[in-house]
């Protein structure tokens, strides 16, 4: 855990904020996100919303962030079609052929780059990259299977495995759509998307951050992602993670902060500190008395967690379930 005598908003130049989970929930918006990003900016952070989402454009995403709230352009939006497009186009020719297996997200990032999208293998494209599109067709990941099998190269615009469907029952994803072209073939794409460098690398390019700061609620793609940057990360639980998820995770999997939302943007964080063999943070007290984490103490239950975390995450083997079950439900979180 790390600790800002300052709020976030004022620490950190640039907020690279992931979407779903975070700003909105499929089309609602989160409870106090637009308020929170309002008074961020007002500090004067800068907000960008970093998306693997690769079937919308950037002025799609904008319009939606804006219908919730936050008033956005589409500069303001890095999505993974643009990190595909980007690493395609430092590895290829101007104007090269490149077989797009997705949507108009990615074809308006490929133009942008100065490529060449196209449909079909027959055009004998000199790369193949594919998004996630809800009316994907099997003709189309075919033509994409044969291209990559006449030497192709091959790539992702993220590995998700699954997406959060309208009814809660997750539907599969980008990462297991791709598995059908390299189940065919026998050949891995290179993924650009969250936790991948490539999307990260492109949000620094795009925003000119000096000390950026991931925000979202993904463990394994957000805070992995910032970890694989050398970032620092906020995760909030308003989305996919909860207390227990985070207390268990592995190292990678580990945010520098946390937060019940995007309020934690605009408050300081106290520090953790070793006490006696355990982890004080403001009230409260963490320590191991054997196989479980004992937490004493009182006061905002976020201290008690972030007490909690640290003792959790003493050694570079996560913690097992049991060990922070009876500590985390002292907190009501």
């Amino acid at each position: 855990m790390k600790s800002s005598d300052r709020p976030l908003s004022e620490a950190y130049d640039v907020a690279l904020l992931d979407l779903d989970g975070v700003v909105y929930v499929g089309h609602r918006p989160v409870p106090a996100a637009a308020e929170s990003l309002a008074k961020a900016r007002a500090a004067g952070q800068r907000l960008a919303f970093v998306t693997n989402n690769a079937s919308r454009t950037p002025n799609a995403v904008a319009a939606l962030l804006t219908t919730v709230g936050v008033p956005a352009s589409p500069e303001d939006v890095v999505t993974s079609s643009q990190a595909a497009a980007r690493l395609l186009s430092e590895r290829l020719p101007a104007g090269s052929k490149v077989l797009v297996v997705g949507g108009m997200g990615l074809r308006q990032a490929l133009y942008a780059r100065g490529l060449r999208p196209v449909s079909t293998a027959s055009e004998r494209p000199a790369a193949v990259v594919q998004g996630f599109d809800p009316n994907l067709s099997y003709g189309l990941i075919a033509e994409g299977s044969k291209a990559v099998a006449a030497g192709a190269l091959f790539v992702g615009s993220n590995g998700d495995f699954t997406i959060p469907g309208a009814d809660g029952v997750p539907r599969p994803g980008n990462g297991s759509l791709l598995q059908v072209i390299r189940t065919a073939t026998g050949v891995a794409p290179i993924v650009t998307g969250k936790p991948e460098r490539p999307l990260h690398h492109e949000s620094i390019i795009r925003t000119g951050a000096e000390r950026p700061l991931v925000v979202g609620d993904r463990l394994d793609t957000d805070i992995e992602g910032a970890h694989n940057g050398g970032a620092d990360s906020l995760l909030v639980f308003t989305g996919v993670t909860d207390p227990l998820a985070a207390l268990t995770a592995g190292p990678s999997h580990r945010p520098s902060y946390l937060a019940a939302d995007l309020g934690g943007l605009l408050v300081p964080h106290p520090e953790v500190r070793e006490d006696g063999g355990g982890y004080a943070c403001v009230g409260w007290t963490a320590r191991w008395d054997g196989d479980q984490i004992v937490l004493t103490g009182e006061g905002d239950p976020y201290d008690g967690l972030r007490a909690l975390a640290a003792a959790a995450w003493r050694a570079d083997a996560p913690s097992p379930p049991e060990a922070v079950k009876g500590a985390l439900e002292r907190l009501g979180l």
